[in-house]
């Protein structure tokens, strides 16, 4: 179990300068909307990943008319005492610092301490395209696997270097490339390795999935999750042969496991135009505690659950079942911020006496 002991921000976001404490296990940060609530929630995530969770450039996180920033967190995990720190120097170099030891890239931080976190956004893995569902499974995987967090960045490079091939064979008319023949035979190889990744896991988180999802819609909708890839059926080299000249045409790859699809239905309708606003939002908390569960399960931790004005969101009911399951089933810290200090403290207080309310303004 990891505890968040402590907390430093230094020109993050809207926090200038902000310190703070922590002894206990469920943490609530209560204040009025645009006081910087999820951007503590977001400072402890990037602790855990070396990256926001929210924002896609670090220029973006840097407090407004200020160069650079500073996050400090202070962990205890199975006893013992660790320290995060990672700095954006004005110059735009990022470091990141373990107990005095730099870290050469974001990656090295992946199986130290881990996080999990819930926003309002979040509903776009539902209702939007592909490739938020296979981020999902991929945020899953990277951390129980490195090698499949090495392999899939190195197929994500390659697959962009074999795009901008397909681009200049268009535009000079060719039709042949002993440079393409290359790409597909590594692209083919690392394709593979995660394709079989992807087909060993998917279907438990999948089964996971819908087993919370019942407990939390307290009903036996008629749901299916499948994993579905274009390589379940014919092998990644027939696919690229196959496709060889569209892919020209169209200058870019159209085959692989980057179209891989977690394929989601509702009484064999698709979930995101059939489902309810409801049904989605028991959806939604049922990936996010399969995440949770599975992270726990095969790392033998349980990551900081972090959860983003989650009581403006959910039912009374769906609130109950989550707070039920995170009090009971797992030992997970908790980070929860919301605007009403006595709804936070009748939804928690009551189930477990070891709450640290943080009023910010």
């Amino acid at each position: 179990m990891s505890l968040l002991k402590s907390l430093t921000l230094i020109q993050f976001k809207n926090h200038i300068q902000l310190q703070q404490q922590f002894n206990a296990n469920i943490i609530a940060i209560v204040g009025k909307n645009g006081v910087g609530k999820t951007n503590i929630l977001d400072a402890i995530y990037y602790l855990c990943y070396g990256k926001s969770y929210f924002s896609k450039s670090d220029k973006m996180i840097t407090s407004f008319n200020h160069l650079g920033f500073s996050i400090c967190g202070n962990f205890e995990k199975n006893g013992n005492l660790c320290q995060t720190k990672i700095i954006l120097r004005p110059e735009g170099k990022k470091e990141i610092v373990v107990d005095d030891e730099l870290l050469t890239k974001n990656s090295a931080l992946l199986g130290r301490n881990s996080a999990v976190i819930i926003a309002p956004d979040d509903i776009s893995i539902i209702n939007e395209g592909s490739e938020g569902r296979r981020k999902f499974i991929d945020t899953i995987l990277c951390q129980i696997d490195a090698s499949y967090l090495t392999q899939l960045i190195q197929y994500n490079k390659l697959l962009l270097q074999r795009n901008a091939l397909l681009k200049q064979l268009n535009e000079q008319k060719q039709f042949t490339s002993e440079l393409l023949t290359v790409y597909n035979q590594q692209l083919v190889q690392l394709g593979n390795f995660i394709y079989e990744k992807r087909k060993a896991h998917v279907p438990k988180i999948c089964s996971l999935t819908l087993s919370f999802y019942q407990k939390i819609a307290l009903t036996n909708d008629h749901i299916t999750i499948d994993y579905q890839s274009q390589l379940i059926n014919t092998s990644f080299l027939s696919l690229l042969e196959q496709y060889h000249q569209k892919d020209i045409f169209a200058s870019r790859t159209n085959v692989g496991i980057h179209k891989d699809e977690l394929q989601i239905n509702l009484h064999q309708e698709a979930f995101k135009y059939a489902a309810s606003q409801g049904q989605k939002k028991s959806l939604l908390l049922a990936l996010k505690l399969t995440e949770l569960t599975y992270l726990q399960q095969h790392l033998g931790d349980a990551p900081i659950l972090l959860l983003d004005d989650i009581a403006e969101k959910l039912d009374a009911k769906r609130l109950a079942l989550l707070f039920e399951y995170i009090t009971t089933q797992t030992t997970s810290m908790v980070v929860i911020t919301d605007t009403h200090k006595q709804r936070i403290e009748n939804l928690l207080e009551p189930k477990n006496s070891n709450v640290f309310i943080w009023e910010i303004e």
